[in-house]
């Protein structure tokens, strides 16, 4: 579904440039270009590790105490179960999450899947609003029949100066339920540096009609940091959430087109703009 198209811009993208982390960008573009899509990637986040991981091998030791813990992505949980304590068991607590990447992370990593929270991979969304319609009645639950206050540790990533980085929606649904909320940074995210050959890239693809996939509003401002000049009026781009379509619209973005965030559905709504 477009949202706002300004000038005259190609009918359909003839590849897609997808803006994931690196590590995540090769695969997702693998995936839809099994499923016919032309794809470049153009990582606009980069993922580092903290500087000093105790921090997270001191929030491991109340894991078995939380009632859940809930990643943010799959390098949350990447990093977050590298600092594991060998023998510290999970007791109980689940893990959430708000997709099928993260999911597959987590079972990946060892969490019982039988533990495991997240939207259904057929899900029309995922995002914390999916997450909370599956997890509320369990809050509640939770809530009414304890003595003690629930707890819920959220691992996300942090910024360049190292502040938490993200939505605190699912925060505020927590705490509005009797949960206490704790919050830790399991890895950094970071402008990239692009080399010369991207540069170029960017600058050919805001002009050609290919359309930037972006999953994150984060990476958007990156690329903007990283190339100040782009032609956006001429840009075309796809969005997986309503969210991050309209801070692209607030950025002078010519064209947003709305995509799922599944990679089947994904894919035939890519090529159904053609």
């Amino acid at each position: 579904m477009a949202l706002a198209s300004s000038g005259s811009l190609a009918a359909a993208p003839w590849r897609v440039i997808v803006t994931r982390p690196e590590r995540e960008a090769r695969a997702w573009a693998e995936a839809l270009q099994a499923r016919g899509v032309v794809c470049e990637i153009l990582p606009l986040i980069e993922i580092a590790a903290l500087p000093e991981p105790s921090v997270l091998v001191q929030a491991w030791q109340a894991v078995p105490d939380h009632l859940a813990v809930m990643f943010v992505s799959a390098n949350a949980v990447r990093f977050f179960m590298a600092t594991r304590p060998m023998g510290l068991e999970f007791s109980g607590c689940r893990a959430w999450s708000t997709g099928p990447g993260t999911r597959a992370a987590l079972l990946a990593a060892g969490w019982p899947e039988g533990l495991i929270d997240s939207p259904d991979v057929g899900a029309p969304q995922f995002d914390s609003e999916a997450l909370w319609a599956l997890v509320a009645e369990q809050i509640q639950t939770t809530v009414a029949a304890s003595f003690a206050r629930p707890s819920v540790l959220i691992v996300r990533g942090a910024d360049a100066a190292g502040e938490l980085a993200g939505r605190d929606w699912l925060a505020m649904q927590l705490e509005g339920a009797g949960v206490q909320v704790l919050q830790t940074a399991a890895y950094s995210r970071q402008a990239p540096q692009l080399t010369s050959a991207q540069h170029n890239l960017a600058r050919q693809a805001a002009r050609d009609g290919s359309a930037w996939l972006f999953s994150s509003s984060e990476a958007a401002q990156h690329l903007l940091q990283v190339c100040h000049d782009l032609p956006l009026s001429m840009a075309r781009a796809l969005a997986t959430h309503p969210r991050i379509a309209q801070r692209l619209l607030q950025s002078g973005w010519g064209q947003v087109d709305l995509v799922p965030a599944g990679v089947d559905a994904q894919a035939q709504s890519i090529k159904s703009l053609s």
